[in-house]
């Protein structure tokens, strides 16, 4: 790497940390900018390193799923997220991202803003850059979105407000807030774009953050799944497994969101550290969902303790680092099928996904019943064995947002938490710098 190089990055790495005016809490890069493939390739994957927070993983605190340990330091970090204290947090408690995504989104915007200006590359690497900061964008703007707007498959939500899309590097310019179809929009046309330029469908393992043709196939089915377009879901996701459908043997010891999985397609996101990893029990209530054939009961969990407590096996460590896998794909195809009352194939994605997850006897059984579920009661098992297999992804929040928002009630420490079906807390509110920075966030 040039000493050009360097300086343009310690430039672009002091915008994190850095103050102004601006809602985005970015600052313009000065006069030293990139102007070649590679100075342009180590942006990007400076946008790549900066989306390295954990909002996915306290999305999760927020579920089912989770019950934050008692220790005191996980306390004052968690518990007011887990009990969707969100207008009186008390002071420590840790923070969902704002201006980080907007720093990202910046990153991609620049390569996007130059890309007729890069030098010294070929004309297909060159493609290939720009086309993965188009779907960085989009996929940075779809997480805002499910973070900060309502569910788009909720009644009248495509046309409430959200987020602001940033799409551009104009940093005088202060974005209202777009209605949700409006985002979803741009996120589908960021794919587009993005299809006509990138063309490496696969990437060895150290370059397995970056975005690939798979990639596109399974973005876009998540995208159509989550806005209840259950045809295009079906298509894309049947697009990608027709190019990668490998799944994890459960009697192996491959975890099938570490980035080494046969199932990674794309390994960008690191959803819970050592800590938040540490913190997070594995609610009782929600471990009665694995039966004794279950073969994830004791890969995904780890042993109880004394006090009969379990983490997770798959976060805390660098190598879980997942974005989009193929177990994931089987199950949107199912979901989308069993939707669109195509049952056999909705029985067939489900079970060739069971097939790996379950012990002989225990498939056997599933199989069975599978076999004989209607169409409601297929698809009420495909959202369960979508909470099984993707626990501890980042998934579970957005999935409950999506489909029906359910009231969820804790029991901690002798007090009654309650999330009310279809509450507003089902949709985080816009951080209070970003509103203080910019009141027009509020209307």
């Amino acid at each position: 790497m040039t000493k050009n190089i360097y300086i343009i990055l310690a430039l672009l790495t002091s915008i994190l940390f850095s103050s102004c005016d601006s809602f985005l809490d970015i600052q313009p890069v000065g006069k030293v900018i990139p102007n070649t493939l590679a100075e342009y390739r180590a942006l990007m994957t400076t946008a790549y390193k900066t989306n390295q927070f954990q909002d996915k993983a306290y999305s999760e605190m927020r579920t089912d799923e989770i019950v934050i340990s008692s220790d005191r330091n996980d306390q004052s970090s968690f518990s007011a997220i887990e009990t969707w204290n969100d207008l009186n947090s008390p002071s420590g408690t840790a923070t969902f991202g704002w201006s980080n995504y907007y720093n990202a989104i910046f990153y991609a915007n620049s390569i996007i803003d130059k890309k007729d200006q890069i030098t010294e590359g070929s004309k297909e690497d060159i493609e290939q850059l720009v086309g993965e900061a188009y779907l960085f964008r989009s996929y940075l703007h779809f997480i805002l979105v499910n973070l900060y707007g309502q569910p788009y498959t909720k009644d009248g939500a495509p046309e409430t407000k959200a987020i602001p899309l940033k799409l551009s590097v104009d940093l005088e310019e202060v974005p209202s807030r777009n209605t949700v179809k409006e985002v979803y929009t741009s996120i589908l046309s960021d794919i587009q774009t993005a299809r006509g330029l990138i063309h490496q469908k696969e990437w060895e393992s150290k370059y397995l953050y970056r975005f690939s043709v798979p990639s596109i196939d399974a973005f876009e089915a998540r995208v159509r799944l989550y806005m209840g377009e259950w045809q295009k879901a079906y298509e894309m996701a049947e697009q990608a497994l027709a190019q990668k459908s490998t799944l994890e043997d459960m009697n192996g010891e491959m975890l099938p969101n570490n980035f080494e999985s046969t199932e990674m397609i794309t390994a960008y996101e690191f959803m819970f550290s050592v800590s938040s990893n540490k913190a997070c029990l594995v609610s009782p209530s929600f471990l009665q969902k694995y039966d004794n054939t279950d073969l994830r009961l004791t890969k995904y969990f780890t042993a109880p303790d004394e006090e009969n407590n379990r983490i997770s096996a798959k976060g805390g460590e660098a190598k879980f680092t997942c974005t989009f896998r193929t177990g994931e794909l089987y199950l949107n195809s199912a979901e989308a099928a069993a939707r669109l009352d195509k049952l056999p194939e909705a029985r067939a994605r489900l079970l060739q996904l069971m097939e790996k997850r379950y012990t002989p006897t225990g498939y056997d059984n599933k199989k069975n019943t599978v076999n004989a579920m209607s169409q409601t009661e297929l698809i009420n098992e495909i959202l369960e064995e979508r909470a099984r297999e993707l626990i501890f992804e980042g998934h579970r929040w957005f999935d409950l947002r999506r489909t029906t928002r359910p009231r969820i009630q804790k029991e901690l420490g002798g007090s009654i938490y309650v999330l009310e079906q279809d509450d507003a807390r089902y949709t985080l509110r816009i951080p209070q710098e970003a509103i203080d920075a910019n009141p027009g966030l509020m209307n």
